[in-house]
């Protein structure tokens, strides 16, 4: 049995590169505010409520291996919340109730794809004579993405434009708290068809740049510790605003710090509840020449239009990566203010 760190630069279509303050008073963000666009490169670090079964292991008996916790109906995915009666809300708490294991029955709860279930798992004992369930976990999942906008007015900041998923599933990760930290790029794997590229970067050890309070399915909210980004800040844009044609995005896929580069709308669906609201096409030739277009890290990038912060860049597309989609910034900020207001 082990706990560690998932480290994940992103899925082939999410492109997340993957302790909870106070502050403000949440106020509505909406159409009209006038917000930073960022597009800096962050180290993300997230914490799960509960731990999560990254995979099933075989206990090495005198018999051969056995899985207790896969006999027991445990699957890749599974959050487990209490172990013989013990809350579990962290790799420390499961190590500490795994310790006290004998030969008798636990009772585990757990739960999947939003339902909570309880089963039993008989421990055995590996040939060194300790009692193992079988089991794979984590506590937390890190990675680089990049922050959209930042309030001065609040500090409040919103990133990467999609939620944090756990790998095994594709269900949105539920957390309990979060930092985002400084980022070096240090290097990026161009996108080819059919195999998305990726930025490659390291997370910072220095102090956060700020808190992660909600995971939510249009992006990664909290409250910054120090102002995001260098630019002035722009109106938010209403959908309604938004048009096909030139517009750019702010990215960061070097040394140097966020760049603004020419991208094309070629696509606007204004349903409001669409992470590929925006169809865009990168045709700046730097970009194309660095990246060959979008990809993994490069998720959150803001998109701006007409001197507006219309949008955030959310997905790579895989045939294609001169091509991607995002999400509009009304859309976003609707979700942030809900998410904001409600860790408050």
């Amino acid at each position: 049995m082990k706990i560690f760190q998932k480290i994940t630069a992103g899925t082939a279509c999410f492109l997340l590169a993957a302790a909870i303050c106070g502050g403000p008073s949440a106020q509505a963000l909406a159409p009209g505010d006038m917000l930073v666009p960022v597009g800096q490169a962050v180290g993300i670090q997230l914490s799960s409520q509960g731990v999560i079964v990254s995979g099933l292991a075989q206990v090495e008996t005198a018999s051969g291996g056995v899985s207790p916790a896969e006999d027991a109906g445990i699957l890749p995915g599974d959050r487990i919340t209490s172990l013989d009666g013990r809350p579990i809300s962290c790799g420390e708490d499961f190590l500490r109730a795994v310790s006290s294991l004998t030969g008798s029955p636990v009772t585990v709860e757990a739960s999947r794809n939003g339902e909570s279930f309880r089963c039993t798992i008989t421990p055995l004992q590996n040939a060194r004579g300790a009692w193992q369930l079988g089991l794979w976990l984590r506590d937390s999942v890190a990675g680089i993405g990049t922050v959209t906008f930042w309030d001065p007015a609040t500090g409040a900041y919103g990133a990467l434009g999609h939620g944090v998923c756990l790998p095994e599933t594709g269900e949105l990760m539920v957390i309990t708290q979060g930092t985002i930290t400084p980022a070096s790029v240090s290097g990026v794997v161009a996108g080819q068809r059919g195999q998305p590229g990726e930025l490659c970067g390291v997370p910072s050890s220095g102090d956060p740049l700020g808190t992660i309070q909600q995971n939510t399915v249009c992006g990664i909210f909290g409250r910054a510790q120090t102002p995001l980004g260098t630019s002035s800040p722009v109106p938010a844009a209403a959908e309604a605003e938004i048009h096909t044609g030139p517009a750019t995005i702010l990215a960061t896929v070097g040394q140097g710090g966020p760049q603004e580069y020419d991208v094309e709308i070629l696509r606007v669906l204004r349903d409001g509840d669409d992470l590929r609201q925006l169809t865009i096409a990168v045709t700046d030739p730097k970009l194309l020449a660095i990246t060959g277009g979008i990809v993994q890290g490069m998720s959150g990038s803001p998109i701006l239009q007409d001197g507006k912060l219309v949008g955030a860049v959310t997905h790579v597309l895989v045939g294609d990566p001169t091509k991607g989609y995002g999400i509009s910034i009304e859309n976003m900020l609707q979700t942030g203010q809900a998410a904001l207001a409600g860790a408050a």
